[in-house]
């Protein structure tokens, strides 16, 4: 029978080997998103480059998020069928040329292809497959370490690379030059990256059904069967959903700066590093073990910060817009940033801690990931139009507001997924995945990737 649950104390990575791999994964992870990255620090000075409104913006984040959501669904069933070394470095490579181009062009037209086709190689396959195998590299019960640990590498990396792209923009005497150089390498970075992901990443399955490709098909299929009739799968994507809809807003905490307060475009940029580089740092790394400590699981962490996020909105409504408030509005706004940041290193670690096997997470998370990343296919369009539609302080009254009342509605999706979990889901996995074996006529343990990972030649 399927063991419902790892045992309690296992040690988070099983060898160096795994370690290495792990790094690769958070550093591919971050730098296949330059783009997005560059956004939380830089936005006017981007919409600057680009030669585009606002709103402009919006339509291209959501062309973005709408050709990544199709993907996520459409492969969903690629991500347990073949292994990370088919699905990561070749993307990695092919996101490093389309991010070249992205600073060498004003045609709006021509920025809508290359972010449809860095939606296609930095997200479709490539992202959940990252997901899948960091999820894989640890046991059940280190799913919300693991996954803050990714969340605050990630913000390292980020950190480096904000620096460097403000650094670059300060030093040629605040001239957009610096981000064209920023796209060019951060672009040579991914496709070394994806040569490095090549030769590390190993290149089996976990499917009991081994090198059997009718069988292996059945096996994914019926996987995929299984997870999907979960009510807690659906509920923990709505959950990451109403999350990730919060931490849209955030570019726009800039814009708030820069259209209802007087400061410098270099303190507004610094601010954009603090509450977002700084915000994973700092919240991220650690999430994971706070919320095992403090709130029984990634869950409770994300319910609480749901709630954070209720109250902080609806004090960024109260706040007057005279120049006597800017500080306060960075300092709630930033707390804001902290809050997104503590909640976005757990939105996937509840796929693992309610026992899904790892041969058939990867499905599982690909359907999450297109629930979760869904708003990428309005909320930036929405902000931005609300914004210029209502210009002032009427536009981001309203903004907050709306975070507010998604926020509540994350927090009743998280108690109720929070209160299933606890009467054993666990448990109920373990046997429907016991039947299907039966079914199919499948034997032998459940593989991991930490195995597949220590049993590879050196």
């Amino acid at each position: 029978m399927t063991n419902p649950r790892p045992d309690q104390g296992a040690a988070l990575f099983s060898s160096k080997k795994v370690l290495a791999n792990f790094v690769v994964l958070v550093l591919c992870s971050q730098f296949a998103f330059s783009v997005l990255a560059m956004k939380g620090v830089l936005l006017p000075q981007m919409l600057e480059l680009w030669q585009i409104s606002k709103t402009q913006f919006g339509i291209l984040m959501s062309i973005y998020g709408i050709v990544h959501n199709i993907l996520y669904v459409a492969l969903a069933w690629a991500q347990d069928r073949f292994s990370a070394r088919i699905l990561i470095p070749v993307n990695m490579v092919l996101g490093g040329i389309t991010t070249f181009f992205l600073g060498t062009t004003t045609d709006f037209a021509v920025l809508c292809f290359l972010f449809v086709m860095l939606a296609v190689w930095c997200e479709g396959a490539f992202w959940p497959a990252v997901l899948s195998a960091v999820r894989k590299s640890t046991s059940d019960e280190n799913q919300g370490k693991v996954f803050g640990l990714l969340e605050g590498g990630r913000g390292g990396i980020e950190l480096l690379q904000n620096l460097l792209t403000v650094g670059l923009y300060t030093l040629l005497g605040y001239s957009l030059l610096g981000l064209e150089v920023a796209f060019m390498v951060n672009a040579a970075i991914m496709v070394v990256l994806g040569v490095v992901a090549w030769f590390m990443l190993p290149n089996e399955t976990l499917l009991k059904s081994g090198s059997d490709r009718t069988k292996a098909n059945q096996e994914v299929v019926a996987g995929m069967g299984i997870m999907l009739r979960l009510p807690e799968v659906w509920l923990a994507g709505f959950v990451g959903f109403t999350v990730y809809v919060a931490y849209t807003s955030m570019p726009f905490f800039l814009t708030y700066l820069t259209d209802l307060h007087v400061l410098p475009v270099l303190a507004i940029s610094f601010f954009g590093i603090a509450s977002t580089s700084g915000g994973r740092i700092g919240m991220a790394l650690p999430a994971g073990f706070i919320a095992q400590r403090f709130f029984g699981g990634a869950v409770g962490g994300m319910r609480f910060g749901l709630i954070m996020v209720v109250l902080l909105s609806v004090l960024m409504t109260l706040l007057p817009a005279s120049n006597a408030f800017a500080v306060p509005a960075m300092l709630v706004m930033a707390a804001l940033g902290f809050t997104f940041f503590f909640m976005r290193a757990l939105y996937f670690a509840p796929f693992g801690e309610m026992g899904l096997p790892q041969r058939f997470s990867g499905a599982a998370i690909a359907i999450a990931a297109f629930m979760i990343y869904l708003p990428t296919s309005f909320a930036y369009l929405l902000w931005g139009a609300l914004l210029d539609r209502y210009p002032g302080v009427l536009g981001y009254a309203f903004l907050f507001s709306a975070l507010a009342g998604v926020a509540l509605l994350g927090v009743l999706a998280a108690h109720v997924l929070k209160h299933r979990l606890n009467q054993g889901t666990a448990g109920r996995i373990a046997q429907k995945v016991q039947a299907l074996d039966e079914k199919l006529g499948l034997d032998g343990k459940e593989k991991t990737l930490s195995e597949l990972i220590d049993s590879a030649p050196k």
